[in-house]
């Protein structure tokens, strides 16, 4: 009797951690899409800055390999980083993601942003929420997901050289479903990542590890949004 009480309380502590966790995550991950908005805004706000982005291509480059090193610095290096560093690197991607996706506002309506970002945000809420709740095993969704986004890549690459053909169109219908498939999948992921090392470190877990779980979500909510965006966009 005792040992049951006490597995019904542990589990009570754990779901506990997890709502606490994953509350963080959101929160930082909110953060960083409040980041690339006031980004954003800034950006188109200043002509200053608006050409020195976007009329010398060695800077725009320059910007989007910031972008693929900050990354890549906290999905390798976050136990190495304290909460604040991470924080940090996340907010400062935010920031240059910002800067380089706020041209939308050059090719589409701002009504036009405003509704899809809606419709964006209402079904990554809908999706995210299912990966965490399911209790369907969705591990096997992970290679699958990873070959479409592979697909995906080269697809738009394929798009580049021989532009106006299928292969633009087809990679924006299936990056749609792989990055709603992410946002289950990542969702559930980071769940079950947090109860399988839960009571190691809690303050270790809540914070450098919500700033990277963040940082996934945020990358699942942005590129469903561009796709979309491509896809319902009106644009100018």
């Amino acid at each position: 009797m005792a040992y049951e009480i006490s597995r019904k309380t542990a589990g009570a502590i754990a779901e506990s951690g997890v709502q606490d966790y994953m509350t963080k995550v959101y929160g930082w991950m909110a953060g960083g899409l409040l980041t690339t908005a006031l980004s954003s805004y800034f950006t188109i706000s200043s002509p200053i800055l608006l050409e020195a982005v976007f009329s010398n291509s060695i800077i725009l480059i320059g910007l989007f390999i910031g972008q693929i090193l900050l990354v890549g610095a906290l999905s390798g290096w976050v136990q190495r980083m304290s909460t604040g560093v991470a924080a940090t690197v996340f907010l400062a991607y935010s920031a240059l993601t910002g800067l380089t996706i706020s041209s939308i506002f050059f090719v589409y309506t701002s009504d036009s942003i405003f509704n899809v970002f809606t419709t964006v945000a209402l079904a990554f809420a809908a999706l995210s929420l299912f990966g965490l709740t399911t209790k369907r095993d969705i591990s096997g969704w992970g290679s699958f997901l990873f070959i479409g986004l592979v697909g995906v890549m080269l697809s738009f690459v394929v798009d580049i050289f021989f532009p106006g053909g299928p292969f633009g169109f087809a990679a924006t219908i299936i990056g749609v479903i792989v990055f709603a498939g992410l946002t289950v999948y990542d969702s559930a992921r980071i769940k079950e990542q947090y109860l399988e090392i839960a009571g190691t470190d809690g303050e270790f877990l809540a914070g450098r590890f919500a700033v990277r779980g963040a940082l996934t979500l945020y990358l699942d909510f942005i590129n469903l949004f561009l796709l979309l965006l491509r896809l319902l966009g009106r644009r100018r």
